[in-house]
């Protein structure tokens, strides 16, 4: 950023419409202003932190004007976790303007033909709808400017969410918002007892410490599995904290324990220790069960994930003797949700554990006509599985935000399987792959689907045929 824009204040800036990544926009000078924390209507002196030949980004320092579509954060972290940058947006609204990020994206990145973009399917619970949260012990707490100002001793442990921006920086949270159940009692159970017993927490920047991190995921059966990560191998201590965890709380189900020394919070290569209870926890959904491991993925509101498979089942239109292929199966959710509609599924997926809940979770509801691989998905889809396997009559494919592989995208194109459901959790790279496909698949629908209420994020369903 040039000397000549640093720090620099722009007064009086309208707050004109939402933008990418929750923040906002207005115009200054024929310049965009990205700015965070703000509303449509909002008139605010913002001061500028990056500036470029066509955009400026900055934060607001005072507002002369508060917007109509405002309303009060309910949680006291709103602002400071970054969990949930909406909360000052009634939930209306907020679907208005993740229905306009698909709009947005699709003729800005995509630019293929389009029919109109159905309204988008509100999620039924705005609070405590998560099934899974991650929370990050730390000996460096997040303190704000006040606190740092008043001179006074805090405690510097913390339990809670990273601040954005900063790696080694996390904020204590008292009460989340996003998960429900026993998550916060357990929670701030574990950090009072840590305090109380001395354990040592996690230094981030340093790599050493005791008490590394928290996971805690529940199910609509009222399941609940904990997964505490060690960043050291001290078995009395270990052994403290777990027998803490199961007297404390006899409703955790599934109580495990990792011990991570590696540069990150990954475990997927690491072995979990079940310290008590099953080694997995289980979902339902319309009849069906569904197991789910500690290193598997499932969709994390459990409720309004059932409404967006509803939609893929939907858009794939199943008579029943089709072959459906589903890529990025995750534990086999989609394959064995629209297995019943179809002659035969076949499910691919990078983790080999999510492979095999995915088996479990069709033998435990007895359904046979499935068929799941893991491997990397670009190198797995090739000639040699193709020849091997019926040619797809539907291709349902729910890959990670950053989309499908080009790789992948160019298979789909030789399939040429007649109907295409493409689900996605980021528009942006959902539209770009969109773009490729438009080779010879057309956007039949589009259905956006709210799955995180009070963020900026949002799912998006479409229907793609051959081109005639």
């Amino acid at each position: 950023m040039s000397r000549k824009m640093k720090n620099k204040v722009v007064k009086n800036l309208k707050i004109e419409k939402i933008a990418t990544e929750g923040k906002c926009l207005g115009y200054h000078e024929e310049k965009v202003v990205f700015v965070a924390g703000v509303a449509p209507g909002d008139v605010v002196d913002v001061r500028i932190t990056k500036g470029k030949s066509t955009f400026m980004e900055g934060t607001p320092i005072h507002f002369h004007e508060y917007s109509s579509e405002r309303i009060e954060p309910f949680c006291e972290h709103f602002g400071t976790c970054g969990g949930c940058k909406w909360q000052h947006i009634n939930y209306d609204l907020q679907k208005t303007y993740k229905r306009q990020q698909v709009i947005d994206q699709f003729q800005r990145i995509a630019k293929v033909p389009l029919p109109e973009i159905a309204p988008i399917l509100g999620s039924g619970e705005t609070r405590y709808y998560r099934n899974k949260l991650d929370f990050t012990f730390s000996n460096k707490k997040w303190l704000t400017l006040e606190q740092i100002q008043s001179g006074e001793d805090f405690e510097r442990n913390a339990l809670g969410f990273h601040i954005p921006r900063m790696f080694d920086k996390i904020v204590d949270i008292d009460h989340c918002y996003l998960q429900g159940g026993i998550s916060n009692d357990v929670r701030n159970e574990l950090r009072a007892f840590a305090l109380a017993n001395q354990l040592s927490f996690y230094d981030i920047r340093n790599q050493v410490g005791l008490l590394r991190n928290l996971i805690i995921r529940t199910t609509s059966t009222e399941e609940t599995m904990v997964i505490v990560q060690f960043g050291e191998l001290d078995q009395e201590s270990i052994d403290l904290v777990m027998n803490f965890l199961k007297e404390k709380f006899p409703s955790i189900t599934s109580l495990l324990y990792v011990i991570n020394t590696k540069g990150n919070e990954t475990f997927h290569d690491l072995d979990l220790v079940t310290f008590a209870g099953k080694d997995y926890i289980e979902e339902e959904m319309e009849g069906l069960k569904f197991r789910i491991g500690p290193k598997s993925f499932y969709q994390t509101n459990s409720k309004q994930a059932y409404e967006l498979y509803k939609v893929a089942r939907d858009f794939a239109e199943l008579k029943g003797d089709e072959i459906v292929y589903d890529l990025y199966t995750g534990t086999g959710t989609i394959a064995n949700f629209v297995a019943k509609k179809a002659k035969q599924v076949i499910g691919v997926e990078y983790v080999e554990a999510a492979i095999a809940d995915a088996k479990i979770n069709s033998e435990i509801n007895g359904i046979s006509n499935t068929l799941f691989y893991a491997g990397d998905m670009k190198e797995i889809l090739n000639e040699e599985f193709i020849s091997s396997h019926a040619a797809p009559d539907v291709i349902i494919t729910d890959p990670p935000r950053a989309g499908m592989d080009e790789k992948v995208v160019q298979m789909l194109l030789r399939l040429e399987a007649p109907t295409l459901v493409y689900v996605s959790c980021n528009p942006a790279t959902q539209a770009r792959d969109l773009a490729l496909l438009d080779e010879k698949y057309q956007v039949e629908k589009v259905q956006p689907v709210d799955m995180f209420p009070q963020t900026y994020h949002v799912e998006n369903v479409v229907r793609l045929t051959l081109k005639k």
